[in-house]
């Protein structure tokens, strides 16, 4: 009897020693991007790309689990135009002396068959803080043959109402209230 307790414990042990467990991500600056769109008077579109960024994941492919903490700092932000940067980091708009980080956080992955779907979490904007999906237009993991390390991302989008965050500039005027976000995320394996 103890013989067999014994070889089912092992077989236990051994049994597991193949799942694979969440790993942690370090998010790649360069090759993260989050960006917004916003509509000018019907007229074109209005873009800017914040620059500087960080964060964390941390993903289980076989649980179909992950977490992700980004910062983006909003004095990054980069229209292409100064004068435009400057607005957009002022008191009417990101106020970003005031709230100099805009964050995401979640704990949910949402996955279809093996591929992430959508990531479900928090909106961190001018101090103000709201649930979003962020849609998973493609995502994949490769072995980066450069950093001989696996690597994980995709291109997500939301469109959210800024209105919700406090960011109500131009409304009066006719500026629309959504704003189409999309970020790019890279994140190398720890």
């Amino acid at each position: 009897m103890r013989t067999s307790l014994t070889l089912l414990a092992a077989a236990a042990v051994l049994s597991t020693a193949g799942i694979a467990q969440a790993a942690d991500y370090a998010i790649d600056p360069t090759h993260t991007f989050a960006t917004f769109e916003i509509g000018h008077f019907g007229a074109s579109v209005n873009r800017a790309r914040f620059d500087k960024k960080e964060g964390k994941v941390s993903f289980d492919k076989a649980a179909k689990t992950g977490s992700v903490d980004l910062s983006i700092d909003m004095t990054s932000v980069n229209s292409g135009t100064a004068m435009f940067d400057k607005h957009l980091q002022s008191p009417e708009i990101f106020d970003a002396a005031k709230f100099p980080k805009a964050q995401f956080v979640s704990s949910k992955f949402v996955f279809n068959g093996d591929k992430v779907a959508s990531v479900e979490g928090n909106l961190t904007i001018a101090g103000k803080t709201q649930p979003v999906t962020m849609k998973a237009n493609q995502f994949a993991c490769y072995e980066n043959p450069m950093l001989k390390r696996e690597v994980c991302g995709g291109d997500f989008e939301t469109t959210i109402d800024r209105t919700a965050f406090g960011v109500n500039y131009g409304v009066d005027w006719g500026f629309p209230k959504s704003v189409r976000l999309v970020m790019q995320v890279e994140a190398v394996k720890q």
